[in-house]
């Protein structure tokens, strides 16, 4: 069936609301509108689904919502887990608490408990809620940092993170296999709760996942004597962080924490912000102006879902604040909790340093620091949270800590993915600890790049939107996987990894080799000089994304390779 004759079916099929035959009404002289909207399904991909709110079988909305739950909900029955329930929670964005209820009946009506949040909860909260309620699954509804017109639905496993091979596979088999929305099976919420197959999760829930972070505190002692003399700013982004972030400080005993008022409640529309994103400069201007009036020491930003940190801190030589990057804050975590926990005798002997094969290469060093086993995954925090199952299943390597580039980490093991509340707490609590030795953040900063090399990362996205876009896309990855450069600007491709044929080249030789990570749409070249770029598809939105990696010889010098890398790159792909 074609776009058209789908979306005719839609404009005429009763099982649609009014409402949203309506909408569809509404664009019934926009060809090129009814296309984007009906040319395929909304992708259920390896982690859930992400879109555009509308209607539509290429939008986020309750139909969606429904076939996507269906299709997950005949995958537990078959896995014989529909009696240990489902958690769910939602952030603030449009028809999140909508699709949660959708969602939640949708279970309740194949026999499985779901188990809700009552108000909006993090990212990293719902996966320490699938453990502490030993569920089978987890639902998140939430788009993390998209652009206000987008929603999502993320779906966990029993082990709290998100799902990964073969599971992943396996479901999204099943969704695929729901092919009349007549096939969803729906039940009212009364029914459902007088059945107790729809449970208001209480906030006890809350308190554990507090208590869960306070115990990751490495010297909350110091926090008490520094307390009057670190001044923190944060904002929430309109988003979830607001309660758990603001609460954990206070319990931790940070006095003086100025929230930006502009950004502090809820609002699905983004106002004061263009993208939600805490890797954008502009999101942090209300933050910035509070930061200079209060004279604060730190500022940081988590995301709408907070499962992202954003981090800037203030130059004490200029006085000026500096910003971080996703990998710069995770660096910093990284080395403020291995050396206390060295120091405490808290060291495991088969710790282990998990990052991704995008992140910064700085993880070698400090991995070798403080004697890690050093694990490199696919871009995901999911592959992250699983390497912890593993570990505790083969007994072989205890988690010290875990990060990515695009601004996540993971302190502790309460949750199985990037957690913006615990790496706030982290940051906060050591802030203190090297305001109490005369140092800022940005300080401290520029002592690791000394410590370590002055390794430096960058990113270059390029949209290409609709069924086009998708096309070229595609073309463009084939493009550069069938033809390997030798040279990379000035720099030589000394080996180049197709991730999604496992293959591996040394260009020097010819020698051929297997990757050993899982199958994914990724190209890796390892350069020389110590650089690397690597291209993949997005898997949120309409972007083919390039990462680059250098290492000089100071701040200026990293910049300046990087820079020129990032050209090369561009060139490359023009080419």
């Amino acid at each position: 069936m074609g776009y058209m004759e789908t979306y005719r079916e839609w404009m005429s099929n009763p099982y649609f609301s009014e409402e949203a035959r309506r909408e569809l009404k509404s664009i019934e002289n926009n060809p090129d509108e009814i296309e984007d909207r009906f040319y395929r399904d909304l992708e259920f991909g390896t982690g859930g689904l992400r879109g555009i709110v509308g209607i539509g079988t290429n939008r986020m909305n309750v139909y969606t919502v429904r076939k996507a739950t269906q299709g997950l909900a005949n995958f537990i029955i078959k896995e014989g887990g529909a009696h240990r329930g489902v958690a769910i929670s939602f952030d603030c964005r449009r028809m999140s608490p909508e699709f949660a209820d959708e969602a939640a009946r949708c279970l309740a009506a194949n026999g499985i408990v779901a188990y809700i949040f009552p108000y909006l909860k993090p990212t990293p909260e719902l996966s320490f809620a699938v453990r502490k309620l030993h569920c089978i699954a987890g639902i998140m509804i939430t788009a993390s940092h998209n652009p206000p017109e987008y929603n999502g639905y993320k779906v966990y496993w029993e082990d709290g993170a998100q799902i990964t091979a073969p599971k992943d596979r396996q479901i999204i088999s099943e969704v695929q296999a729901v092919t009349d929305f007549a096939d969803v099976k729906m039940m009212d919420k009364e029914e459902a709760m007088v059945k107790n197959l729809y449970r208001i999760i209480g906030y006890d829930m809350d308190d554990a996942y507090v208590a869960a972070l306070h115990g990751n505190c490495l010297n909350e002692e110091l926090i008490r004597r520094v307390q009057d003399d670190l001044k923190i700013v944060y904002t929430p982004f309109h988003g979830t962080g607001n309660v758990p972030v603001r609460r954990i400080l206070n319990d931790l005993g940070f006095t003086h924490v100025y929230v930006v008022p502009e950004q502090e409640k809820p609002d699905p529309e983004f106002t004061t912000l263009a993208y939600p994103n805490p890797e954008d400069p502009k999101s942090f201007t209300y933050a910035l102006a509070l930061a200079k009036r209060e004279d604060a020491d730190i500022i940081l930003a988590t995301d709408p879902d907070a499962d992202r940190l954003g981090v800037m801190a203030k130059d004490s030589k200029t006085g000026e604040y500096r910003s971080f990057t996703g990998n710069m804050s995770a660096i910093l975590i990284a080395e403020y909790l291995l050396s206390q926990r060295k120091e405490k005798g808290l060291l495991h002997k088969n710790g282990a340093l998990v990052t991704t094969i995008v992140s910064t290469n700085m993880a070698i060093p400090v991995a070798k620091e403080y004697g890690l086993h050093l694990v490199e995954v696919l871009t995901g925090f999911k592959y992250i949270g699983e390497q912890i199952k593993f570990f505790e299943k083969n007994h072989d390597w205890v988690y010290e800590f875990g990060f990515e580039e695009s601004y996540g980490c993971l302190v502790g093991t309460h949750a199985r993915d990037k957690d913006a509340p615990s790496a706030v707490m982290a940051l906060c609590e050591a802030a203190a600890y090297y305001k109490s030795k005369g140092l800022t953040l940005w300080d401290q900063m520029l002592n690791i790049y000394e410590k370590y090399g002055y390794y430096r990362e960058g990113q270059k996205s390029i949209t290409m939107k609709g069924a086009e876009g998708a096309k070229e896309i595609a073309a463009l990855m084939e493009k550069l996987r069938n033809n390997p450069p030798k040279k990379i600007g000035r720099w030589d491709v000394l080996e180049f990894r197709d991730y999604k044929k496992g293959t591996t080249l040394d260009t020097r030789t010819g020698e051929q080799g297997k990757t050993d990570l899982p199958e994914s749409n990724v190209l890796y070249y390892d350069l020389s000089d110590g650089a690397w770029c690597c291209a993949r598809p997005s898997g949120t939105e309409p972007k083919i994304k390039f990462y680059m990696g250098v290492r000089g010889s100071s701040l200026e010098d990293s910049a300046s390779q990087l820079e020129e890398l990032t050209k090369a790159v561009e060139d490359n792909v023009k080419a």
